[in-house]
């Protein structure tokens, strides 16, 4: 995706190379019915609870099957059914949202204690925790116990500020301690101790009616921040080559199941191949799917449509009439037609 960015073919992207273990790691030991917020790089929790190459390829496409009907920049997914909030571009928005979350659910429990226990988890870069969001979140959750769990992902860098310019205290962990947060750093690049470390503090979490618990995850971000980065211009290219070569979460876990007798060279290259497959295949179907109809720009604001923006319709149908050259309205799934009122 990052180099269908480069051939045009799509407007943004950002990858999560180098963070893989992080995400799945901890998303496969929370509960599907855990509720979930991310920031942008967490693309192995959405496809580890399900989310599908399909519906990867239509956000990013921001065609019809999207279900935010295009409104959102690509990478900005969220599902309903597996309880995961759709990302928000502002840095560090979601870590209040989840505090707040997560007190709902402990109110919703105390009111009807037959409820199942669930916890809120939130992913943020540390870059992010250095907004007033992060201090007022975790400040919310340590004074009203919110069965919250914060996994901040320090990778080095937040866009092009490495973490020496950012801060000079000992990283992320020391903040939580600081709100009397119960809080554990764990290597970022090491699936099986963050997931092991994401079980005990989601069990944590569920203690004596709930109380936040604060990950702090190191990694490394290989990749650029995103297709609107170089990150060449401010790290030196050996300085990632090295992090690529001898800490890489994929090669390490290839490793493992290696030594196990889990894995070898040929289980590999079929499941690249495969993988590969799929994905261009999802790709292809996105891309030829249409856009939404042009008249969603104006639903979903109101239960009904008001009279002034049934008048924008029509001044817009209008105006496609008189221009027919000037727009491709045929890329819209309907039309113009589909600003018929």
């Amino acid at each position: 995706m990052f180099d269908a960015q480069r051939q045009g073919r799509l407007s943004f992207y950002m990858v999560s190379a180098g963070e893989e273990a992080l995400s799945v790691g901890s998303a496969s030991i929370l509960d599907k019915q855990d509720v979930i917020f991310c920031q942008y790089r967490e693309q192995g929790v959405f496809a580890q609870r399900g989310f599908t190459l399909n519906d990867f390829m239509n956000q990013l496409f921001a065609n019809k099957l999207d279900p935010g009907r295009g409104r959102n920049m690509p990478v900005h997914y969220g599902s309903r059914e597996l309880n995961i909030h759709t990302v928000s571009s502002p840095l560090a928005t979601q870590i209040p949202q989840a505090a707040g979350a997560a007190y709902g659910l402990k109110m919703q429990r105390i009111n009807d204690p037959s409820l199942p226990p669930r916890v809120v988890a939130v992913y943020f870069g540390e870059g992010a925790a250095s907004e007033g969001d992060f201090h007022a979140a975790l400040n919310m959750a340590a004074t009203r116990s919110c069965p919250v769990v914060f996994i901040c992902r320090n990778n080095g860098y937040a866009i092009s500020t490495p973490t020496l310019e950012q801060y000079r205290g000992d990283g992320i962990a020391s903040r939580g301690i600081g709100y009397g947060i119960d809080t554990i750093r764990v290597d970022g690049n090491d699936i099986w101790a963050v997931r092991e470390v994401t079980k005990k503090a989601r069990e944590m979490a569920l203690q004596n009616g709930g109380k936040p618990i604060l990950v702090e995850a190191m990694s490394y971000r290989v990749s650029h921040h995103s297709t609107s980065d170089d990150s060449f211009a401010y790290r030196a290219r050996v300085e990632v080559e090295d992090w690529k070569r001898r800490d890489n979460p994929i090669s390490r876990l290839r490793k493992y199941m290696e030594a196990k007798g889990f894995w070898n060279e040929a289980k590999e290259k079929e499941a690249r191949e495969s993988i590969r497959r799929d994905v261009l295949k999802a790709f292809s179907q996105a891309e030829r799917e249409k856009k939404p109809p042009i008249r969603s720009m104006f639903e979903d604001v109101y239960e009904e449509l008001t009279p002034e923006l049934k008048a924008q319709m029509r001044e817009l149908r209008d105006h496609l009439e008189k221009y027919p050259d000037e727009y491709d309205v045929g890329e819209y799934e309907g039309g113009k037609s589909s600003l018929d009122l």
